[in-house]
């Protein structure tokens, strides 16, 4: 069964906001945990232990920061992310 791609969903800062983006992904019922890791990995670059926890903190809580950096940066991840139809949100890491 193919995967169907969403759209990185992006939250635009105030006005001169000069922190960090997060990359946010949701958990849901169509991807495996497997498919989540190696999607993380590739997105990010990070370790397996990582992209592990970073999964497992999506399936038992319903979200999960995966990447902190620019807008640019983060967009960059959800996109990558987002490919295999996870749902992912690129916002301010603070509000």
């Amino acid at each position: 069964m193919p995967t169907i791609e969403t759209a990185p969903e992006v939250v635009e800062a105030d006005a001169g906001y000069t922190g960090r983006y997060a990359t946010v992904i949701f958990n849901n019922d169509t991807n495996s945990f497997d498919e989540v890791v190696l999607a993380i990995m590739r997105a990010t670059g990070c370790s397996l232990q990582e992209a592990y926890m970073e999964t497992w903190e999506a399936d038992h809580y319903g979200k999960a920061n995966i990447h902190f950096g620019t807008q640019v940066a983060c967009c960059a991840v959800a996109a990558i992310v987002s490919q295999i139809g996870v749902r992912t949100l690129v916002q301010p890491e603070w509000d």
